[in-house]
């Protein structure tokens, strides 16, 4: 029993499964944004938190497989569970396998529109994981693969696509592009040394922060047209005043010359900004 109850504790900090509050508040925003036209059933709610729960897991699980070897060779990331030997490449494939099919199947539980486009998700999510060995916009892109969530939750629940929820996924986009800069800009020397493609690394951590505020600029405009396009009760402009202060306080905390408050903009303060999206989504809704 102690054994998998370790190896259960391992999996869960290679995946860094408390990092999910980033990403999930977000399509649970678009289904609250869908409640108004469209009742979501308990099993609704059940399947699209188990595929983001897979799909995340697998992506994750991936990117650690991907980056093992990289990893072991420096010193911030050698405590991860493969290159520690916590847990062994073959362990992590079997792991991502059984996200990827929990993610699968959980889609085809949502409809059959779902399960189809799980297949090309998945592969976008996963594709991630090589993005830095190429091309220093891999933030960019990771964010781009994170916000298809809301969209993937809006479609689950209302069976189309609608132009007015893609403001939720860009500002999705941008705000993890944006935090995934300041969080790159710890390895600058090490992705040097490795030929690795981050922004930091290629452009050096002053203009990364540049580009990181006005990715972060541009999902408070998005969220903010989001709020607009879908005639939001104003009650949610307050919300969107908070997350602009939390933002501002994110790139006030992380400078070029000072990075030791890094966890606590990424972790902390990005948690709060995710939670405080869904609540102003959901409590505007009841205004209405």
């Amino acid at each position: 029993m102690e054994y998998i109850k370790k190896k259960i504790l391992d999996y869960g900090r290679m995946i860094k499964f408390s990092h999910t509050i980033f990403a999930l508040p977000f399509a649970l925003s678009a289904v609250a944004l869908a409640w108004e036209h469209h009742s979501p059933s308990f099993s609704d709610f059940f399947w699209i938190l188990t595929a983001m729960v897979g799909a995340r897991s697998a992506a994750m699980g991936f990117n650690r497989i991907v980056d093992a070897d990289i990893d072991s060779k420096n010193k911030r990331t050698a405590i991860r569970e493969i290159p520690s030997g916590l847990l062994s490449k073959k362990e992590g494939l079997v792991f991502v396998a059984l996200s990827s099919l929990i993610f699968i199947f959980s889609a085809a539980m949502l409809s059959s529109l779902c399960f189809i486009l799980s297949f090309p998700v998945l592969f976008l999510l996963l594709f991630y994981s090589y993005t830095k060995r190429f091309s220093k916009y891999c933030h960019l892109y990771l964010g781009f693969a994170i916000s298809l969530a809301p969209i993937g939750a809006w479609v689950a629940i209302t069976g189309t696509l609608s132009w007015n929820i893609i403001f939720l996924s860009l500002s999705l986009m941008t705000y993890i592009a944006g935090f995934d800069i300041l969080y790159a800009c710890q390895d600058i020397d090490f992705d040097q040394s490795q030929g690795l493609f981050s922004l930091p690394a290629r452009i050096g951590p002053q203009k990364a922060m540049q580009i990181s505020s006005m990715l972060h600029v541009a999902t408070f405009i998005f969220l903010y047209i989001m709020y607009v396009t879908f005639d939001m009760h104003p009650v949610f402009l307050a919300f969107l005043g908070i997350i602009g202060l939390l933002l501002i306080a994110e790139h006030k905390l992380v400078t070029p010359d000072n990075l030791k408050h890094i966890n606590i903009a990424f972790f902390h303060v990005n948690s709060v900004i995710s939670v405080l999206i869904f609540i102003g989504v959901l409590i505007q809704g009841f205004f209405r």
